[in-house]
């Protein structure tokens, strides 16, 4: 199943960039992610590593397979047990100001169903600007 989702919101490009392109970051804006062990501080072909959700020690492993930092896109194979998704984020500055971010969701249509929800928050906690002070 092919599932296309978007947010918009007040950050501007270059902090959106910023959350997505270092994995250390991750949690900050994904709730469903707890942590996240990576073999590089940031994102580029061929980065590994295994993002671990709210069951401990369970994880999913990931390889990111496209990064256009250019182009504010990247995309990455997820593997949990058997199930296997790709998903493919871009993201591009608002006229008038702020980011629009997207998300497309490849894989088995129970799995993509189940993420679709958390992935939505997600989208749209990234693009939220922190609050002043933060």
């Amino acid at each position: 199943m092919h599932l296309t989702l978007t947010a918009a919101g007040t950050a501007d490009l270059e902090l959106v960039w910023e959350r997505y392109s270092i994995p250390a970051l991750w949690s900050s804006w994904a709730p469903q992610i707890r942590r996240v062990e990576c073999d590089s501080e940031t994102l580029a072909v061929g980065v590994t590593g295994t993002v671990y959700g709210v069951v401990p020690n369970i994880g999913a492993r990931f390889e990111v397979v496209e990064f256009v930092p250019e182009e504010h896109r990247w995309a990455w194979d997820v593997v949990a047990g058997p199930v296997r998704m790709h998903l493919d984020h871009r993201s591009e500055a608002r006229i008038g100001g702020g980011t629009s971010t997207r998300l497309i969701a490849d894989g088995p249509a129970a799995s993509v169903l189940v993420y679709a929800p958390i992935a939505r928050l997600s989208l749209e906690s990234l693009v939220r600007a922190p609050r002043p002070g933060r």
